[in-house]
């Protein structure tokens, strides 16, 4: 086979050490490494000594990370490959022959390199990730909230829409100082809930004890205590998304695409489209594309495969918001493919779509174009028509289709 680098260096990477194979055209050297930074620190001079151009190692966990960063700043071409890519034959898995063996693969150009953004970016990425961690939490927690009500005969949310708005905050801080009566109580509420005080009183009409006004108090605290950490994570963001403002004003014009879920598109793919060849590249890279599954001529289950979940998750939960909206493309969309193959698939089809449009509006510098709910209908203006005049016939009618005037 065809050597392509004369001087490389294949890596495989564990929690508390790396052993590193260095291939040249006079010899082959292993050594291994401990990860801490001074060791690893002796693991970049080792490879400049061996004057390495290219480095290879898998994707593992967060243990990359580290080596990641201290080869970036120097001259090497670092690859970091997923481990799917290149497997090594069963019944021969060591440490040093994993290290051999990806070393002879990216001398030979056979190995495909991970999408890596630069360090800003990647700084970015963590810093929304973290956000939405706090933001899942901060769900979490008033979920146990509404926990702690039911096990004290509360009833607050068969009446209030929002348990932690000003009316419902007011009246969880009256219980919370002892307040038993469900009168007083609903005495606290604003707004339009004071047209359905009858309904309060008897859903504020409970047991409540001390452990649970205990606790109550604690998660309170708690969602006030993420509050103003993801406030502070939202300020970092807005700082550091400046220079995107114009990126982030173009995904947000797709419906059902809000600006936190735009900001955290825009970290995990970036603003430069050269890095994926296409949008379907792109959308495979989510795990947002259907699997190919065929064999002797029949095909098994097309589910999608892994790829960016945090990307991936982001993307169903505004498909799902693209669909509860009105008169829009995507919303019809949804709708037609629900009905055929259920909500699970169309959500997914609905998530691929509007990341294609993010990749070629990001691409192509336009703003989203929408195309109108009856779009598929009048491109397939001729199998509408005749998949209905089949309907009708099935039901024992005759029909004569002929244009308005």
């Amino acid at each position: 086979m065809e050597i392509l680098y004369e001087r490389c260096c294949g890596l495989d990477v564990h929690k508390k050490m790396v052993v590193a194979c260095v291939l040249t055209s006079e010899a082959k050297e292993i050594h291994t490494f401990s990860t801490m930074t001074v060791n690893l620190l002796e693991m970049v001079d080792w490879l400049k000594q061996h004057r390495c151009t290219h480095v290879a190692m898998e994707s593992t966990a967060s243990f990359w990370k580290p080596i990641y960063n201290l080869l970036e700043s120097e001259d090497f071409q670092v690859l970091v490959v997923s481990a799917n890519h290149m497997k090594n034959v069963p019944g021969r898995k060591t440490d040093v022959k994993d290290a051999e063996w990806i070393a002879g693969l990216l001398r030979h150009g056979l190995l495909q390199a991970s999408y890596i953004p630069d360090r800003a970016q990647r700084e970015l990425r963590e810093l929304i990730r973290y956000r939405r961690s706090l933001i899942d939490e901060r769900a979490r927690e008033v979920n146990r909230i509404q926990k702690v009500l039911e096990g004290a005969n509360i009833k607050l949310s068969s009446v209030a829409s929002n348990t932690l708005g000003k009316s419902g905050r007011a009246m969880l801080e009256a219980m919370i100082r002892g307040e038993d009566s469900s009168e007083v109580l609903s005495e606290l509420a604003k707004g339009r809930l004071r047209s359905k005080k009858a309904d309060l009183q008897q859903a504020l009409n409970g047991l409540m004890g001390d452990h649970q006004r205990m606790m109550l108090a604690a998660q309170l605290r708690h969602i006030d205590y993420l509050d103003e950490e993801i406030t502070r994570l939202d300020e970092e963001v807005q700082r550091r998304m400046t220079p995107f403002e114009e990126d982030l004003e173009l995904i947000d014009t797709i419906p059902g695409v809000g600006r936190r879920t735009a900001e955290q598109i825009l970290a995990e793919i970036g603003r430069d489209m050269d890095q994926f060849p296409s949008a379907a590249n792109l959308c495979s890279w989510a795990g947002l594309a259907p699997g190919n599954n065929e064999s002797a001529g029949k095909r098994k289950s097309g589910k999608t495969r892994k790829g960016n979940q945090k990307l991936r998750t982001a993307l169903v939960e505004e498909a799902r918001a693209a669909a509860r909206t009105r008169q829009t493309y995507l919303s019809a969309q949804y709708h037609r493919i629900a009905a055929r193959r259920g909500s699970s698939r169309a959500t997914i089809a609905v998530a691929h779509s509007i990341l294609s449009m993010v990749y070629y509006m990001l691409k192509r510098r336009q703003p989203y174009i929408e195309l109108g709910p009856t779009y598929y209908e009048t491109r397939k203006k001729d199998a509408v028509v005749r998949q209905a005049i089949r309907k009708l016939e099935s039901l024992g009618l005759e029909m004569m289709v002929k244009p308005v005037a």
